[in-house]
């Protein structure tokens, strides 16, 4: 079933259609805003009042236009104020944190070493609050906003739920909203990496996109209409090579190295695998069955919800120059939609795209309760 959530929806409100645009566009107009929003000139001008007010965008006085009779076009942009977001990415062994101003600009970034399984919740959240004070001290910005992905599941109280990281039903919320006073939201990373493509689409861009995350973890999901929803559970594996069962135990990386163990060669990373997979066919053999039932498990899923778009990220895809090419053959094999097929090509890459979105998320929602929020705290 399709699991929805709160985040990454694209702009419902005629303030936050409005930044949305402005974010996207260096210079636009309020006229310019009507057309693209199919609003009234009078909803347009009250939203772009209240964002004015709130010091989320600024008219460029200068590029003011006459046009004749009638009031002069004046044009808007992102306002340059001391917002500061912040986003953070909690992986396996390193947690990456990146502040960002209100336009998505990077003000700082910083990776921490966080091997969260052999760490206490309560260490691990000492790490990243030291992290973050320090990145903002000398910053003459204000913390308006925190957002944090994370690998496995994440329920609607914000409780984490990750093999990989050893938790189970913890909450790195509730902490860090008393440390530092702001809104807190937290994520699934593969909600994140989708959410980043919704956060860049024009108004009213519908089509959906059906995204597949496979590392140490494996996920789904689907942005339907303007939500990102997550897709629980997946489609289970039946293969006879790596097992019958939950697709997000079978395939993810643990258990390729399991199975790769059961041959009598050891290997600790992805990398190492597909290194060895080079001269050894059983090994060769294990990959390729993973690449073919990732491909598997993501044509049920086209079947079932008819995606325009399919995308691919994580260490299964990136660690094994062959897996992508076997798993869109697959796909294309075992479906007859006319699908785009695309692969985020880095680990860095999506760890900064995921940081970035979440961080972002509060403010493009709704930016004005976010500005109220703060006013009020």
């Amino acid at each position: 079933m399709i699991k929805p959530g709160p985040v990454f929806t694209r702009p419902r409100t005629p303030a936050a259609k409005c930044l949305h645009l402005v974010r996207l566009n260096p210079i636009i107009t309020r006229s310019e805003l009507v057309e693209a929003t199919g609003l009234s000139q009078p909803t347009i001008t009250r939203a772009t009042t209240a964002l004015l007010n709130a010091g989320l965008i600024q008219e460029r006085t200068d590029l003011t236009q006459s046009q004749g009779r009638g009031r002069p076009t004046v044009p808007l942009e992102a306002a340059d104020n001391n917002w500061v977001l912040g986003g953070i990415a909690v992986g396996t062994s390193e947690t990456y944190i990146g502040l960002y101003d209100i336009k998505g600009r990077t003000v700082s970034e910083e990776e921490i070493a966080t091997p969260v399984a052999r760490l206490t919740e309560e260490d691990f959240l000492e790490h990243i609050m030291a992290g973050i004070n320090r990145m903002m001290t000398g910053l003459d910005r204000r913390l308006v906003a925190l957002g944090i992905t994370t690998s496995g599941t994440v329920d609607e109280e914000g409780l984490v739920t990750a093999d990989n990281l050893g938790w189970h039903g913890v909450d790195i919320a509730a902490r860090l909203r008393f440390q530092f006073s702001v809104p807190v939201v937290v994520t699934s990373a593969i909600s994140a990496i989708l959410g980043s493509e919704t956060q860049a689409a024009e108004i009213g861009t519908n089509e959906r996109v059906l995204l597949l995350f496979a590392d140490d973890s494996l996920g789904s999901a689907l942005s339907v209409d303007d939500e990102v929803n997550s897709i629980i559970p997946l489609p289970q594996t039946h293969s006879d090579v790596l097992g019958h069962g939950a697709s997000e135990h079978l395939l993810a990386t643990q258990s390729i190295l399991e199975a790769v163990r059961r041959h009598g060669i050891q290997a600790s990373t992805l990398h190492e695998v597909a290194t060895i997979a080079e001269s050894n066919s059983a090994v060769r053999a294990i990959l390729d069955e993973r690449a073919r039932q990732l491909g598997q498990i993501t044509a049920e899923m086209v079947h079932e919800y008819s995606p325009k778009t399919v995308v691919i990220a994580g260490g299964a895809f990136t660690g094994d120059s062959r897996a992508p090419q076997l798993f869109a053959s697959t796909v294309r094999g075992s479906t007859s939609e006319d699908l785009e097929l695309r692969m985020i090509p880095s680990h860095k890459e999506i760890v900064r795209a995921v940081a970035r979105t979440v961080a972002t998320d509060q403010l493009l929602r709704e930016p004005l309760e976010l500005g109220r929020s703060l006013q009020t705290a």
